[in-house]
Parts: structure tokens; sequence; C-alpha cells
């Protein structure tokens, strides 16, 4: 697959990825052939990026650290408890940790695996996807940590749920202000989980301590250093950076995964605990499978696989017309796979849109 701007997908292309609904419903399947109609639709619900089938990648598979049924799954039941909870009614707890428990028994199963971040989002979808995001994201990172099975569904729970405030509160009411320390969806977000005895009171400082900064600068409360919990800690950096790689968020820009990891390599002992910029470094790819980007050579490269230890080096496939000796063809086009983690003078010089 490939993952291309929607404004060079063409009538005919084949989808690679499910897209949802806010719900976890489906709303274009995996292998569905876009129409002119899909594509206008898909502009209007604010996509800007799409995965794509192409012959010159049929056999390449995506390794997958959380399942598909699993992460739709998981967003189904988010939505149900966010439904709830903006009505006025009590959520059912147990949906949030059947699903946070899935996530964790196939992150430990897939521990090896380098984390894609691929899910199309969508107006309609984004918040839902970023809280997926941010769990899978933490609870990669709380495998690399060593932290047993209890602490990770803490850590899981307190990612998934952990913009439940923001999610909660109606923007339009005068008592709502976003920079408030006492109106705070951080604040929000505690009061609604810590009242729930189904989970540890580790999990609700997760929303109430993801915006606090290791120096002393962040909200509600202008916690610091070892104030901070570890797991709001992590969420605080897994948080920042989808913000960073979604066209959907509140940030100013939107940055490919590389950018927005310096940026976070840039913040480490100011928002964030240096330790855990480092261990974040090593859950996340910096260059996703489907990414394009121009190599030093000149030619174009998309990633087809992950070095585990060298998520800066990924293995890219070249699609080059000219024939060579022992290489494998494809019609006219001859194809070369090129390991970057094994190949230290050539270099990626810039990703394409």
């Amino acid at each position: 697959m490939k993952y291309v701007s929607v404004d060079q997908v063409e009538p005919g292309d084949v989808l690679a990825r499910s897209i949802y609904t806010s719900e976890g419903l489906t709303l274009l399947q995996t292998g569905v052939q876009l129409t002119v109609g899909m594509i206008n639709k898909l502009r209007r619900f604010g996509v800007t990026m799409l995965s794509i089938k192409d012959p010159f990648f049929d056999e390449v598979k995506e390794q997958e650290v959380v399942t598909e049924t699993t992460r739709k799954d998981a967003i189904r039941n988010l939505s149900g408890a966010i439904s709830c909870v903006q009505s006025g009614k009590e959520f059912d707890v147990r949906g949030i940790q059947k699903s946070v428990g899935n996530i964790v028994e196939e992150t430990l199963r897939n521990r090896k695996v380098l984390l894609n971040l691929g899910e199309i989002r969508t107006k309609d979808n984004a918040l839902y996807i970023h809280s997926l995001n941010v769990c899978m994201m933490a609870t990669v990172m709380g495998v690399g940590l060593g932290y047993n099975t209890t602490q990770l569904k803490e850590l899981a729970i307190g990612a998934l749920l952990h913009d439940i405030g923001k999610l909660s509160v109606d923007k339009e009411a005068p008592a709502y202000k976003k920079n408030s320390r006492t109106n705070h969806h951080t604040w929000i977000g505690f009061e609604i989980l810590r009242k729930k005895h189904e989970m540890s009171i580790v999990s609700a400082h997760v929303p109430l301590q993801h915006h606090e900064w290791v120096d002393g600068t962040g909200v509600p409360r202008g916690l610091s250093g070892d104030e901070i919990h570890e797991f709001a800690k992590i969420v605080a950096i897994c948080n920042y950076y989808d913000n960073l790689i979604s066209p959907l968020s509140e940030e100013e820009e939107t940055l490919p995964p590389y950018e927005a990891c310096e940026r976070i390599m840039g913040l480490a002992e100011k928002r964030f605990d240096h330790k855990m910029v480092i261990h974040f470094l090593r859950s996340i790819a910096l260059y996703p499978i489907g990414t394009s980007f121009k190599l030093s050579t000149g030619e174009v490269g998309v990633v087809i696989d992950q070095n585990r230890g060298l998520p800066a080096r990924p293995v890219v496939r070249v699609i080059r017309r000219e024939q060579q000796a022992n290489r494998r063809m494809a019609e006219d086009h001859e194809i070369c796979d090129i390991d970057l983690g094994a190949e230290p003078t050539i270099f990626i010089t810039g990703v394409l849109e």
C-alpha cells in the first residue's frame, strides 16, 4: 500500500485501509474501488490522506501491533462512554476494560513490532482516533518500560480516556474556558474517572496530569518533575505527538512523523521527561509503512518494512525502469528493496506529500 494525499487519489484506486465512523462502524471497507463521488465525499469529511493499494506493493503486509477488530471495538466502546457522559448517564466501564485488555494483550504479543499509526481521520472520528492512537502508543511504551499487566491496563485506560473531559463539556457554555485552571478539561476528566470505583485512581490521574510539564509551566496545577505521575508523562508525549501529525487537531501546523519526533526531542527536560522521550523514540515508526520519500540517490522510495533497532532507517522499495542483473522484475519495471539499516551511504533527503 501507499499513503498518499487525497488530492493524488484517482477514481478506480483501491482503498488499502478501512475508514471508521466515530461509533466504530465501517464507513468504507478495505478493498473498495473509489469513485469520484466517494473521493469528493471524503474531502468534505475532512480526509486529507488515504492508504491505497498499489500493484508494486501487493505482497507487502503491514505488521499490526493491534488488530483492526480490536481498534474498532475500542472506538465503539469509547464512543459509547462519551455519549453517556454527554447525556449525564453513567457509562459501562466493562466495555472500556475489555477493549483495553485486548490492546494490552496484543501489544505484549507483538512487542517486537514498531507501531505504525495509519488510521484515516475524518472530522467525525478525529478525536476518537486520537484517543486510540495515544492509548496504543502509551501501551507500547509501557511494555518497553517493563510494566506488568496491571500497570499496563491502568496506563491504557487513562490514555484512552485522557480527553474524556474535553469530549464531555459543552464548549459553547459560558462556564467553559479552555485555559482556565478550574474549568480545564483535565480536571473535568479526573472528576469523571475518580468516581468510577471499578477503575484505579491512578488511571484518573492520567487525564488530570497529561498537560503538566516537567519544568512546572503546565496546567492545571503547575506540577514539575517527580510530582507528575510517570503514566501522565508518557501520555503527555503521545498526546502531543499525535496532535502534531494530525491535520485535524488544534495544532497550528501538521508535521510528518520524523519532524514531530524532532520537535519532541527539542522539548525534553522542558515539557517532557528525558527518559520517556528516549523510550518514545524507540517505540514509534519515524517513517510509517507506505510513506514516500526521496533518497540521496535521487530515487523515490516507499517504506515497506521497519528496523526495530533503527526506526530512522527503514526498508524501502524503489521502482526502477532500467533492468539490472539479479533483480526481480514487474512488467517493464525493476523492483529494488533497500534496507537503509545496511546501507549507511544512502540517506532520506525529504518526505513526499
